[in-house]
């Protein structure tokens, strides 16, 4: 299968997803096999709401919308035109899903088919309806894909390479088990913002969307900020102000309610709006309704800080002109070269020959 064939079934992808990017999804019949395929999509949406609370109607459509914009001809184009993706001696490589977001393991599925290997799928219990009807789709808009997509429970074997993702702890134990396979191992990592004081009501208002995207639960999620000496939080907390409806899912209010008593109970200082709590704190990872903050003394220091602890940090969110900075926002709207942990995953994948 040529690479323009492969590129051109993401597309129709792209096409079916953008239905079920708006609160009430209305099937257009001009997108291919959308007759068979509409219904049991949004089947598979009710299914995943079902399956796990966290992934919320509002996430869903975040999530599908977020792909269906990328899944366009220009976007996939200027993406795998500097890749060599033709004539490539196809390996079959495993994926190891995380499933804190929805469809966070699409950017591997994706690569691995784009770049012309076949994909061994073993997802999170937490994330497993969506992708294998997506993939269903795929290999009848482009048939050539059957045979080259395999989802799995059981223990992984017969595969060539592999990309897994987990915890720090799920990380050592891949690391070990894959080291006679050419591998991508992820970590936990989280995203950071770095404030001035000078910020506008508008980036901080933008900041909220970095922060409460799939309540915090993406490692594009902002979980700390580091602020300088004196740094009034009023401002930030005007900022936040628009998402106090996350207080309105069961699942998050538990987890704020049961923070705070923590906290109060050992006595930490914290302050809070009702619905989320920001408590000083060194480490990246806060739990679910907290943000972390540190205070700087200068950009220069905090810098060399960032740079040291690169491995722990996906996102800089900032406007000082900092190294790799993402505008207030955008952390949630990555593109496709943006690869998680900064390792280029189709470089990878091209280069398989070699190992």
């Amino acid at each position: 299968m040529a690479l323009a064939e492969r590129i051109n079934a993401f597309i129709k992808l792209g096409d079916f997803l953008s239905q079920f990017s708006t609160e009430n999804p209305q099937p257009d019949f001009s997108i291919n096999l959308n007759d068979p395929f509409f219904d049991g999509m949004k089947h598979q949406l009710k299914l995943t709401q079902e399956s796990n609370r966290w992934f919320t109607k509002e996430n869903l459509r975040f999530a599908i919308g977020n792909w269906a914009k990328a899944l366009q001809q220009e976007n996939l184009e200027n993406w795998t035109k500097k890749y060599q993706l033709q004539g490539v001696s196809t390996k079959k490589v495993a994926i190891i899903m995380a499933g804190n977001i929805p469809l966070v393991g699409f950017h591997d599925f994706l690569s691995v088919l784009i770049s012309g290997h076949e994909v061994l799928v073993k997802q999170s219990s937490n994330d497993k309806h969506l992708l294998p009807y997506l993939a269903k789709y795929l290999e009848h808009v482009e048939p050539s894909f059957k045979g080259k997509i395999t989802f799995t429970q059981e223990k992984l074997e017969g595969f060539d390479a592999v990309i897994a993702t987990g915890s720090n702890n799920t990380a050592r134990y891949f690391e070990y088990y894959f080291k006679g396979k050419p591998n991508i191992i992820r970590k936990n990592r989280n995203s950071v913002a770095i404030l001035t004081g000078n910020e506008t009501a508008a980036q901080l208002t933008d900041l909220s969307d970095d922060i409460f995207t799939y309540f915090g639960l993406g490692c594009r999620s902002v979980s700390k900020v580091f602020v300088p000496k004196d740094y009034d939080f009023q401002n930030f907390f005007g900022g936040m102000y628009n998402k106090s409806d996350v207080m309105n899912s069961a699942k998050y209010a538990n987890n704020y309610d049961y923070n705070k008593a923590v906290y109060l109970m050992s006595l930490f200082d914290i302050l809070e709006n009702g619905f989320l709590m920001i408590k000083e704190d060194e480490k990246y990872a806060s739990p679910i309704a907290t943000v972390f903050y540190e205070y700087y003394d200068d950009l220069n220091s905090l810098q060399e800080k960032l740079h040291a602890d690169a491995e722990n940090i996906q996102c800089i969110v900032a406007d000082v002109n900092i190294e790799n900075q993402i505008a207030f926002g955008q952390t949630q709207h990555p593109e496709l070269h943006d690869y998680a942990d900064g390792v280029d995953t189709l470089t990878f994948l091209t280069n398989l020959d070699s190992n």
